[in-house]
Parts: C-alpha cells; structure tokens; sequence
C-alpha cells in the first residue's frame, strides 16, 4: 500500500485549495466583464467614442436650455455639457430624479446610439454643497436647526 505521509496530504490540500481559489476567481472575473461600466467626460466621448451598444456612464453639466419633454410625458431628451464646450445628446425614458434640471450635475447611465445619441437607462442626479431638502426649504435657519437637533438626539 502506497499511502502519503501526513506532511505531503497536507501540501497536495493546500494546493488544491490555492487552485479552487484561483479559479474561483477567474470565473468571478469572467462574469463580472460585462457588469464593468467606464465612465466618459462629454469631451471623451466625442474624440473617442465607446463602441455602439457598449454600458458606459456619461457625466456632466446638463446644458441650460436643452431639456425638453416629449408628448408622452416620460421621455426627455437634453445635452450634457463639459469644460470644452463639448456637447452630447441624451435621451432618457423613465422617472427623473427631483434633483434633475438644468445647470446640475448628471451621470447618465447607458448606452451610445447609433446616431450619436447616449440613450440613458438611469439618470443619476448630484447636487451641490448648497442642497437643502424640500421639506426644509420654507423653514427659517433657526427652525430647521432645531429638527435636525431633535432628529438626531439617541443616535449618539
């Protein structure tokens, strides 16, 4: 009978472990390919445009004057602006953020037309340092102050 000594069971497991890990790995990096989505500046997409169809982000300012909403109600189309001057249509059929309008920050997530078009799936809106919620734009400083006191009193 041919039997390992207990020193060389333990190395035979220890490298059937490392390997099951590697391909565990391999095959999580293999399906999470596609899920990667790169992030475009307007001026990125217009010299170096992703491949048509391909999921990318695309983020800047939505440019002043350019929302307009179609005749069923859901669906806007915009431009979204960068430091260049740079210009990029975007279509998106859904809900917008409450946060949406023009001269705010947008990450659009979604895909380049075949026309040039970014065809959005998701609009992510961002706002500034400034932003005070809309249940809180009528109160006096000195009021809302006070609710956040009130908000956060047991959670220290």
């Amino acid at each position: 009978m041919n039997a390992l000594k207990p020193k060389h069971q333990r190395l035979v497991l220890v490298v059937l472990a490392l390997v099951a890990l590697v391909g565990a790995g391999l095959l999580a990096a293999y399906a999470l390919r596609n899920q990667a989505s790169y992030f475009y500046l307007p001026e990125q997409m217009l010299q170096d445009p992703p491949a048509i169809g391909q999921a990318v982000r695309l983020g800047g300012m939505v440019e002043p004057g350019s929302l307009q909403t179609a005749a069923d109600g859901i669906t806007l189309t915009f431009a979204v602006t960068g430091k260049d001057e740079a210009r990029v249509p975007v279509r998106f059929s859904g809900i917008a953020p409450d946060l949406f309008v023009e001269g705010s920050g947008v990450v659009a997530e979604g895909r380049l037309g075949p026309d040039g078009t970014f065809v959005a799936d998701n609009l992510l809106a961002k706002h500034d340092e400034n932003y005070v919620p809309r249940e809180l734009q009528e109160m006096e400083q000195h009021e809302a102050a006070q609710m956040a006191r009130e908000t956060t009193v047991g959670l220290e």
